[in-house]
């Protein structure tokens, strides 16, 4: 089942060189969560020919522009096309108050249900659970308040072996056995025993979003061996004095942070505008931690479940 990120906006606060502002897709296992809204985000999904309904959950970092102003359009269009489903939308304070001003003075009456969930940034928590993963806040810091997400499959169950595995056995059995017990018989007697007949449970996959924020050591426990990391790394590192400044990171940086929290692998993006040419960036982070690859709008990456 997939586990893909999908990059619709990879730049900073200027939309220059074909990039667009920050926006990224999850799809895990056909469940789709919407990572930032920048200004482009909805012109991004409807070139990468993504159905907006099939978005029922929004993440958004903060509250400077390039990460959320396209929100308010793609919430319009989802109208448009006729959205019934609630909406569930995770932001730091002030963004319901944001998104009704808009809807208020526009006299805009959604088709549906949005559902505003105010993501503490200042810990790391849970903020969403299903049978499928747990999403957990990731405290930055920026000028402003800011969080990114940490996405974690939960446990998966052992998978049957059917070659070891009579074709009339009972559903009860098949639950058991997927739930790592033994099969028993009526007098007790051991009719399938667990590692016998299934399979180990497919590898259970993490990513993590890491927005806007200075380089922060503190986060390497929480995001220890996670498989995707996307950090920011708005700099090379000759600019690490005006990356402090403006609350950024450089690619060295972030770097030196996957190294560190034991990652699989990285992805860089929200670049500066003053990169035309982003192969600096990609060999700088590479000369630390090697498995590093640009963010590249319209590219997937995906992350194996074995």
């Amino acid at each position: 089942m997939p586990f893909e990120l999908k990059i619709l906006g990879s730049n900073s606060a200027n939309p220059v060189y074909n990039r667009h502002q920050s926006s990224q897709l999850l799809n895990i296992e056909d469940n789709f969560f919407l990572i930032d809204c920048g200004e482009a985000t909805q012109h991004q999904l409807l070139r990468y020919k993504i159905k907006f309904n099939k978005i029922n959950h929004i993440f958004i970092s903060h509250l400077h522009g390039d990460h959320y102003l396209g929100l308010v359009g793609l919430l319009s269009t989802m109208h448009l096309h006729g959205r019934k489903k609630d909406l569930i939308l995770f932001g730091p304070t002030g963004l319901d108050e944001i998104i009704t001003l808009q809807l208020k003075y526009s006299e805009t009456f959604l088709s549906y249900k949005i559902i505003y969930r105010e993501v503490e940034t200042e810990k790391a928590q849970t903020i969403f659970e299903t049978d499928l993963l747990w999403v957990e806040s990731i405290p930055l810091k920026h000028r402003i308040r800011c969080s990114g997400f940490l996405f974690k499959e939960k446990p998966k169950r052992r998978r049957l072996n059917k070659l070891k595995l009579p074709e009339d056995i009972s559903l009860a059995n098949i639950v058991s056995l997927k739930n790592g017990q033994d099969v028993m018989g009526p007098s007790g007697e051991l009719l399938f025993k667990n590692e016998e007949v299934t399979l180990p449970p497919k590898k259970s996959r993490s990513f993590g979003y890491c927005s806007d924020t200075i380089y922060l050591e503190e986060n390497i426990p929480q995001l220890s061996s996670v498989d995707l990391l996307y950090h920011e790394s708005t700099f090379l590192d000759d600019m690490k004095d005006r990356a402090k400044v403006t609350y950024h990171t450089t690619a060295l940086q972030a770097a030196t942070f996957a190294l560190k929290a034991n990652v699989k692998k990285l992805v860089i993006g929200h670049y500066s505008s003053r990169y035309k040419d982003l192969n600096p960036l990609l060999l700088e982070a590479k000369s630390i931690f090697p498995d590093t690859r640009l963010a590249i709008e319209g590219e997937v990456i995906s992350v194996a479940d074995e």
